[in-house]
């Protein structure tokens, strides 16, 4: 089987001084998970190691940069799951942890369970994963932006990942750090499974947008599925990625309001992505390829920014 994998920095409005930031970012996630996969690596190894990048960089709002509740404190929420044995992890409203995806991936490694604030702290302590003071999590500009109570236009948004490894295993997943002024305890689709990002045998998809709106409509398993409906019942041909994704989002803009993305890998290796927002920044990488693509909207020309 030939790797895959495919990032994103969230569905939001992008403004163009930022652009580059999110490109880069994003092109900087894939170049450490494909690091992994070209190797030989696990698609779990590469989505969290692809995750962790993004959410070190304030650009992004997830871990490092995350937006501030209304009391003006930060708390993360993270999740992952393998396809094939549809293990997984999440962990939410935490404050002390450096990489919430590394966390929820130990938890998926014991069972699966969804911890939250000291608890999954507590844990993540147990197992000696990177803490952090919630200081260190909050950047000048979002202290800023949350004392002047301006809502950023360009806000930023959920991350996440999709891979597949040389075995033909799917994995996905998901961080982020909420919503601007979320009351507190707040928990959104991220740590979810099955909104915020879902894995089986068939497919793997990450979403990102507003939580109140991915829930309900179980977005991230609402994209996979449809990777199994045929419109051609005679030809018994799969539906292509890139249509399950728009389906996906056309189905949540008929249910409900709100803003949302998602990127989806099938068995094959097929990428698809969709969103309703302005714009969504995504990067991937297959073996087929010698460079990387990124984009920031999937209308303009893709961005080859390195090999």
């Amino acid at each position: 089987m030939k790797p895959v994998i495919i990032v994103h920095g969230g569905a939001k409005t992008i403004s163009e001084d930022k652009a580059k930031a999110n490109q880069q970012g994003c092109l900087a996630a894939v170049q450490a998970g494909w690091a992994i996969l070209e190797k030989g690596g696990k698609a779990l190894d590469a989505v969290e190691a692809a995750i962790r990048v993004l959410e070190h960089d304030p650009t992004f709002n997830a871990s490092i940069g995350a937006t501030l509740d209304t009391e003006g404190k930060v708390y993360l929420d993270a999740a992952i799951m393998e396809g094939k044995s549809l293990r997984w992890g999440a962990i939410a409203a935490v404050e002390r942890v450096s990489h919430p995806i590394s966390v929820a991936k130990k938890i998926l490694e014991e069972k699966p369970v969804l911890l939250v604030a000291k608890g999954a702290e507590h844990f993540a302590e147990q197992k000696q994963c990177e803490m952090c003071e919630p200081s260190s999590l909050i950047t000048e500009q979002q202290i800023q932006e949350w004392k002047k109570q301006e809502m950023a236009k360009d806000r930023p948004a959920t991350v996440g990942c999709v891979a597949l490894d040389i075995h033909g295993v799917l994995a996905a997943g998901t961080s982020t750090g909420g919503i601007e002024n979320q009351p507190p305890g707040r928990v959104g689709d991220t740590a979810l499974v099955g909104a915020g990002l879902y894995a089986n045998s068939h497919g793997a998809c990450s979403t990102t947008g507003d939580g109140e709106s991915v829930i309900p409509v179980a977005l991230a398993k609402t994209a996979v599925d449809l990777l199994r409906s045929t419109p051609d019942n005679a030809s018994g041909a799969s539906t292509e990625p890139e249509d399950a994704a728009q389906k996906a989002i056309e189905y949540l803009k008929e249910q409900v309001t709100g803003e949302a993305g998602c990127i989806l890998l099938d068995s094959q290796g097929r990428i698809g992505w969709a969103y309703n927002s302005q714009d969504m920044a995504v990067a991937y990488k297959t073996s087929d390829m010698k460079e990387a693509v990124v984009f920031t909207k999937k209308e303009e020309e893709n961005l080859v920014l390195s090999k």
